[in-house]
């Protein structure tokens, strides 16, 4: 980066030097404020720094930074005071600008903005002579000392449970002046807070604050840099894959007033609803308030269109009589400015052909936008939305599905309450639906309670007179999230929509205590660690824990899983090992079965006691008798199995897990065991300790297992086939595939498909009939990738276990890296949780050359994946770049994985604009 490269980009009267297409620059909210501004929207004049500062921040620090900018801030606040008509510093008529951070992916709250800028004791007089409005006046620069002070000068409670210094001054002074709330303060009230708030800040800095404007904005700028690295912004990023090195742009505008009187106002609107995907416009307003009033959740803000305030009445039981008195709708007190506001939503979606978020303020009758940008929406919104705008031929079919985010669809499967449950349960109180779904919990009222709680084991819901950033991780721990204040646009709302995460927010009735750690509602009160219930899609709160139940999926999420169809040409198949597992994943759209364990079918009643017999055997013979009564349950479960997926390919694996997994080992347990065997206890357990492995999970399992025990293989083979037969008896079709798990070698495949064939072709005359069946591998050591080849010449199919292949790789044991694997996220040493996400520069490249090894043998070879990546849409997009036929996942990700699959295909086939992949919308990730 040289010294000339230009850093500051200005935007204002219509005219900017950038645009919606330069987010990496200058980040998401700089881009499209240029691009309002292009468009000819009242946008108040601003520059943008750009992100490639925060970076140069980073490395180098403040004095670098501002040398480099320092002409070039100097010269862009000149152009504003030209086009507002007011000076930065002036005594008189001051410029006051907002500083804001603005990163390419949208970080709501986790980053600092600071407000009103600019203001000091003498151009605070000044400005309220000229404006006739002292109130105004001391209120926006009391505003401003608080907010500076913390952003910039770090004063802040110590924890959570202590005090806000500021708000004892304000607490203090309500009690001297008798009265209760802010808005009772007069001009000479609010004068008095702001020195009360200096003297503080001497006393608790050992300065003045300062009074320079140009010093205030060089640490306003350097602390939204700072901003990036704090914990909640790390903690963000970390949860959302926000790469560091993005860094964010910082945004100066001048300031514009919505706290100037009623005829001012501040709000969010969207241009679809953010929970339904609705298609209306509908949005959040408060008079005479600035814009932290809204997002902050301090004040319950009203409804901008009259739908929405009598939606919110009716909910509130409130009649059309009282309707206006209670909830005045901005479409009806200021009917020319909601009609502008309106129109210029509408442009915008049709602009950026996607649902949008908008800020916006408007001062003395007159409206400003401050930002627009691609609005978080629920999973089921999403879906909604994708789906309409493609009908409504906004977006075509390909990238409507490129719209939505895989992972968002696993909320449309929350569960709700059960209808029988609800109606005898208690109704505590009425907020607003805010994020919709389900949730009960015990009652936490601080997020570090959430954490550590969760962390035990419990299920909790936070409860919070709001939510700030502070309290993200708490969020992430709680099932739901209970606001008393706030409403459908306020931190809370916003970042459990992103999250999917049920929330009720603004039930004002409630009152919460810190101190005593209780949450009361008239005559009720809960303590914490009570259970109570919430509905996010009515906003109804219930006292006690309230039973749930599946999800009824919609047609318009019918609708995408269709348009998959029309896509993807990589099948999706399901893990399943009982026929409900597999009923539900077909319900999804599962197209076979990609790993069915038959181990799992082993684990209970008389099952685990033949295999216990089984194992504990002295000899062939006794392994045949206990063989002989596990034989009937194996093809029973396997007989539902196959029918469930009537036509369709079902993998089953033979027996894989260590036989350590199977023997008792609690003494109760060992003593049944010998009784039935008719042992001592002392000889059981002598059977049990022979069969201790240092490792057991590189130990005698899989084709190991089945080699020197093949009993083992030929009864399950006959359990496979039989069922298979019994099927076919009834007209049921099967395509039954056997795999042989943890191949290493050629050998060990060739000897497993000797033993399958053999005992196969004696069912078949047995029955006198035949079926079709495959016989393959799964790739699950290193090895066998790089031997691929040779392995095909016996194996008519390979199935990648990501799961062990992963870990043999890595030489990391699943069970263990909880003890450094934080850290390595944390400090960058891993990108993802390699058992999370498919590590493609390492697995991936022992994937693509076995499959590339498999084909050069076996031309016909199909090639699956049945890990747990099989469900990660990264992972399904690298398997879709190698050839791979199918990929397999649990029933409840096979929606997921189906539009993962079409999305791989499009991308993969470039079949549109490659400016159409970067219009995800702004969704926030957990």
């Amino acid at each position: 980066m040289t010294d000339t490269k230009k850093t500051v980009y200005t935007f204002g009267s219509k005219k900017a030097q950038g645009n919606a297409q330069m987010k990496d620059l200058l980040g998401g909210k700089g881009a499209n404020l240029c691009e309002m501004n292009l468009l000819g929207m009242p946008v108040p004049p601003g520059f943008t720094i750009s992100t490639e500062m925060c970076a140069l921040y980073s490395a180098g620090g403040r004095s670098i930074v501002l040398n480099r900018i320092k002409d070039e801030v100097q010269t862009a606040i000149t152009e504003m005071e030209s086009q507002m008509g007011n000076l930065f510093g002036s005594n008189t008529e001051p410029l006051l600008v907002s500083v804001r951070s603005g990163s390419r992916a949208s970080m709501p709250g986790m980053m600092d903005t600071i407000l009103n800028l600019g203001l000091n004791d003498k151009s605070a007089e000044g400005l309220a002579n000229k404006t006739g409005n002292p109130r105004f006046v001391w209120d926006s620069y009391r505003r401003f000392i608080q907010m500076y002070s913390e952003v910039v000068l770090h004063i802040k409670p110590l924890n959570r449970e202590a005090k806000n210094p500021f708000e004892e001054i304000i607490e203090e002074l309500k009690k001297v002046k008798n009265i209760k709330l802010d808005n009772e303060f007069t001009a000479e009230d609010l004068k008095e807070i702001v020195y009360l708030f200096k003297s503080m800040v001497k006393k608790v800095s050992g300065t003045d604050f300062p009074s320079d404007p140009w010093e205030q904005l060089w640490g306003a700028i350097t602390a939204v840099f700072d901003s990036w690295m704090n914990e909640r912004a790390v903690y963000y990023r970390q949860l959302n894959n926000i790469p560091e090195d993005w860094g964010t742009a910082v945004n100066v505008q001048a300031m514009v007033f919505g706290n100037m009187g009623i005829n001012s106002a501040t709000g969010v609107a969207f241009t679809r609803d953010a929970s339904t995907g609705e298609n209306i416009f509908n949005g959040e307003y408060l008079i005479n308030a600035q814009g932290e009033d809204v997002v902050a959740g301090i004040r319950t803000p009203q409804q901008i269109s009259l739908e929405g305030s009598k939606r919110w009445a009716t909910s509130a039981g409130v009649s059309e009589d009282e309707r206006f008195e209670k909830f005045p709708s901005l479409e009806e007190t200021m009917p020319k400015i909601f009609k502008e506001l309106q129109d210029i939503g509408l442009r915008l979606e049709e602009h950026y052909r996607d649902m949008q978020d908008i800020e916006f303020t408007i001062q003395e009758g007159q409206l400003w936008m401050l930002q627009t940008r691609n609005g978080k929406r629920t999973g089921a919104a999403m879906v909604k939305m994708s789906v309409e705008m493609f009908e409504e031929g906004i977006l075509t079919e390909k990238e409507a599905l490129l719209r939505v985010q895989p992972e968002r669809l696993d909320e449309l499967l929350h569960p709700v309450f059960e209808k029988n449950n609800l109606e005898k349960a208690v109704v505590l109180g009425q907020g607003l639906p805010a994020s919709p779904g389900a949730a009960s919990g015990q009652i936490v009222f601080f997020a570090e309670d959430a954490v550590k709680w969760a962390e035990e084991g419990k299920t909790v819901v936070l409860v919070r007179l709001e939510t700030s950033p502070e309290d993200l991780k708490g969020m992430v721990a709680a099932q739901g999230i209970l606001t008393a204040r706030g409403g459908m646009t306020s931190h809370a709302a916003v970042v459990a929509r992103g999250m999917g995460k049920c929330c009720v927010s603004g039930a004002e009735s409630f009152r919460i205590n810190y101190k005593t750690r209780t949450l009361k509602c008239g005559d009720i009160e809960l303590k914490e660690g009570d259970w109570i219930s919430l509905d996010g899609s009515t906003g109804k709160i219930y006292k006690g824990q309230i039973t749930t139940t599946a999800a009824t999926l919609s047609g318009d999420f019918d609708a995408l899983m269709n348009m998959t169809d029309n896509h993807a040409t990589m099948k999706v198949r399901t893990n399943a090992d009982t026929p409900q597992d597999a009923e539900a994943a077909r319900r999804f759209g599962a197209q076979g079965i990609g790993l069915c364990r038959t181990e799992h079918m082993f684990f209970e009643g008389d099952k685990i006691k033949a295999v216990r017999e089984m194992i504990l055997a002295e000899d062939k013979v006794g392994r045949n008798a206990a063989l002989a009564k596990l034989l009937p349950m194996q093809r029973q479960d396997l007989e539902g199995i196959l029918w469930a997926m009537e036509g369709l390919p079902v993998t089953i694996r033979l027996l894989d897990p260590p036989l350590h997994e199977f023997v008792p080992h609690e003494e109760a347990s060992q003593k049944e065991m010998a009784e039935e065997m008719d042992i001592s206890v002392a000889v059981l357990q002598e059977k049990i300790r022979t069969m201790h492995e240092s490792n057991p999970m590189l130990g005698h399992r899989g084709c190991r297992l089945g080699n020197t025990y093949p009993e083992i293989s030929e009864m399950q083979t006959r359990a496979i086939i039989e069922a298979a037969l019994n099927l076919k008896k009834a007209a049921i079709k099967t395509f039954p595939e056997i795999m042989i798990p943890l191949t290493g070698t050629p050998a060990e495949m060739e000897m497993q498909k000797k033993i399958v064939n053999k005992t196969a072709e004696q069912v078949f005359r047995e029955y006198g009939q035949r079926i079709d069946y495959k016989v393959g591998t799964m790739i699950e050591v290193p090895r066998a990738a790089l031997v691929a080849d040779k392995i095909a010449r016996s194996a008519e199919f390979f199935s990648f276990g990501t799961n062990d292949l992963t870990q043999m790789t890595f030489g990391y044991s699943r069970d263990d890296t909880g003890k450094f694997l934080p850290f390595y996220l944390e400090n960058g040493i891993l990108e993802n949780d390699p058992f999370q996400v498919l590590d493609q520069k390492g697995v991936g490249q022992l994937m693509k050359m076995a499959a590339a090894k498999g084909l050069s043998e076996r031309p016909d070879l199909k090639l699956g994946i049945c890990g747990e990546h099989g469900g990660d849409p990264s992972s399904i997009e690298f398997c879709h770049s190698i050839g791979i036929d199918y990929v397999s996942c649990s029933p409840f990700r096979v929606p997921i994985a189906r539009l993962a699959a079409a999305q791989a295909a499009i991308k993969n086939h470039k079949q549109i604009e490659s400016e159409s992949f970067n219009s995800q919308p702004e969704l926030l990730e957990i």
